[in-house]
């Protein structure tokens, strides 16, 4: 590339004082080929000189070759000249064809404009990643901007799909405090299944959102981004303005901070085609031309079916949330936001978290956790009271007076297990007997009975038996058997 004022004086050299290129060249102190090339791009044709170049019998058969092939390379170009006895370098060819290439005619466009109140553009601009605790994140902006004024509404969001599409649009809708008639898309999925030519097939989504705040959804034209420049020079701005050096905790403080910088930057700027007003001084005139919004929130969120397993969690989005007790084995429908994931069996909610962007965390509500600790104690407890019923029948006697003294029955019967597995079902029964008969209605007055009557036999108390921390374990039953027969002696 040369400077312009350069490019100027070759262009009036040849013209107007109808100088060579080699000449022009020789007094600038550039090469002929930039002479040509500058000569070409105006539009001038070079005046011949007076001697043939050697190229010169081979350019009708150049011109044909470049007309129908106008993407050939140069290369092999200059291997079909040789062929025809071309004796030059295949560099200078290489210039030479360069500026013989036909050019593709520079395409024109107009200027779009657009009333008050008519026309919102959306698109997606990505930001790189972002690391959410385990989790790396892609980061990503939802920006509208209002075609007329060009006030722009950015929310960030940690992924595209249609929960984060259809949350963006509620929330630009309330922050510009009304609907345009019509939003214009770029062809991405969430907007547009299928296209063929002008046949278009929309997202069922993008539809039931553009009839519930009543505007239209259009796509621009394949290829035809010029369509929405509004929206891509905001993103662009955003990125210098906004993003370059910021620092921001998480994502909740940058949709903060951009959203202040939407009020003050952004909306102060000078509106382009109106120097007399600012962006937020031509928002505030389109305004009254936007259509009113619905009088309740749309309900913008992302669906998904999870299936609950043998413990009380929902799997979603590679975090474990969790469910009440009862709801295991069961399927329950997710219905998540940027910020909440609420469970629903049926038309029921079921269970409400704050949401993750980590990645293998567990969102815990403690009111299901006591619950299930409650089931399983009450579970165990029953349990415990039908072994004792079986093995030592005195023992619901004993657990009702421990119960009308006020004891704790879940403790007695714990307990009374415990002693159980101890001292085996003969003894425990005897000394459950001898406690009510003495009127002790207590665990404790039953392992002194046993203890001492251990110790008046000269026998050692025996010692408990440890077993895993495993209700299977803890609640097997194992039949006693009498085991006297052993110890005779088998006649012959």
């Amino acid at each position: 590339m040369i400077p312009q004022h350069l490019e100027e004086r070759i262009t009036r050299l040849h013209f107007v004082e109808k100088w060579t290129v080699g000449t022009i060249a020789l007094q600038l102190g550039v090469h002929h080929s930039t002479v040509k090339r500058v000569l070409h791009d105006k539009g001038i044709p070079v005046a011949a000189s007076g001697r043939p170049t050697l190229v010169e019998p081979y350019l009708p058969f150049i011109h044909d070759t470049l007309a129908q092939y106008p993407s050939l390379p140069a290369s092999r170009l200059h291997a079909m000249v040789a062929e025809r006895g071309y004796p030059g370098s295949a560099s200078h060819f290489r210039r030479l064809v360069s500026t013989l290439r036909p050019r593709k005619p520079a395409e024109a466009f107009q200027r779009l404009t657009t009333l008050p109140g008519e026309e919102a553009q959306m698109d997606w601009g990505s930001f790189g990643s972002h690391v959410v605790g385990s989790a790396t994140r892609r980061l990503s902006a939802f920006v509208m901007v209002l075609s007329w004024s060009r006030k722009p509404f950015v929310h960030f969001f940690y992924d595209q799909r249609m929960g984060a599409f259809l949350e963006g649009h509620a929330r630009a809708f309330d922050a510009l405090g009304g609907v345009p008639k019509r939003v214009l898309y770029d062809n991405l999925k969430s907007a547009v299944l299928e296209r063929r030519d002008d046949a278009i097939r929309f997202n069922p989504d993008l539809l039931e959102l553009a009839a519930y705040y009543r505007y239209e959804p259009r796509p621009v034209a394949v290829y035809r981004g010029n369509e929405k420049g509004r929206v891509e020079r905001t993103i662009r701005y955003l990125r210098t303005s906004f993003m370059t050096a910021r620092t921001w905790t998480d994502i909740d403080d940058l949709n903060r901070q951009v959203a202040l910088w939407c009020r003050r930057e952004a909306g102060n700027r000078t509106h382009h085609e109106q120097p007399e007003l600012t962006v937020n001084e031509a928002w505030t005139l389109e305004k009254p031309k936007l259509l009113a919004l619905p009088n309740d929130a749309y309900p913008a969120y992302e669906e998904a079916t999870v299936r609950i397993g043998k413990t009380p969690y929902a799997r979603f989005d590679r975090n474990d949330y969790s469910v009440p007790h009862d709801r295991v084995r069961r399927s329950l429908e997710v219905r998540a936001t940027s910020e909440r994931v609420r469970l629903f069996d049926g038309p029921d909610c079921v269970a409400e978290h704050t949401r993750t962007f980590d990645k293998g965390a567990q969102v815990e509500n403690p009111a299901h956790l006591e619950a299930l600790r409650l089931q399983k104690r009450e579970a165990r407890q029953a349990r415990g009271m039908d072994r004792l019923r079986h093995e030592a029948p005195s023992s619901q006697a004993l657990l009702q007076g421990a119960a009308e003294r006020g004891h704790n029955l879940g403790s007695a019967v714990a307990g009374l297990c415990r002693l159980l597995d101890t001292w085996h079902a003969k003894a425990l029964e005897s000394a459950i007997a001898e406690a009510i008969a003495a009127d002790r209605l207590h665990v404790a007055a039953v392992r002194q009975i046993l203890e001492q009557r251990a110790q008046s036999d000269g026998q050692p108390p025996p010692l408990p038996i440890p077993l895993p921390d495993d209700d299977r374990v803890r609640d097997l039953h194992v039949q006693a058997h009498d085991l006297q027969g052993y110890d005779q002696e088998v006649s012959p």
